[in-house]
């Protein structure tokens, strides 16, 4: 397993927009419904700093979400519009959960 949490704070006047293009990957996410992928953002209080978290059964599940086209899209909106902070990545190590993450 493999999981990733990028964090990063848009412009204020690229909020709206970025949440949109976040809420398209999800619906391709959905519409796919890829086992080995399970993502999600959260938007924080200050209403602009964005903390994505993905986890991946294997690495080819990370491929899978970095080669679709919605995400791709989403990713160089983002970097076109210059965010206040850059993305910064961390791989996390999972310590527990409540739920079967994959669903198996």
């Amino acid at each position: 397993m493999k999981i990733v949490k990028v964090t990063y704070t848009a412009k204020p006047e690229y909020v709206e927009q970025n949440q949109q293009n976040i809420r398209n990957v999800m619906a391709e996410l959905q519409r796919l419904n890829h086992p080995g992928i399970n993502y999600n953002t959260c938007l924080g209080a200050d209403g602009k700093s964005f903390t994505h978290t993905a986890f991946f059964k294997s690495d080819e599940d990370e491929k899978t979400l970095l080669t679709l086209p919605v995400f791709k899209h989403f990713q160089e909106q983002l970097m076109a519009n210059g965010p206040e902070t850059a993305p910064k990545q961390e791989l996390l190590n999972l310590v527990g959960t409540s739920k079967d993450i994959f669903g198996a």
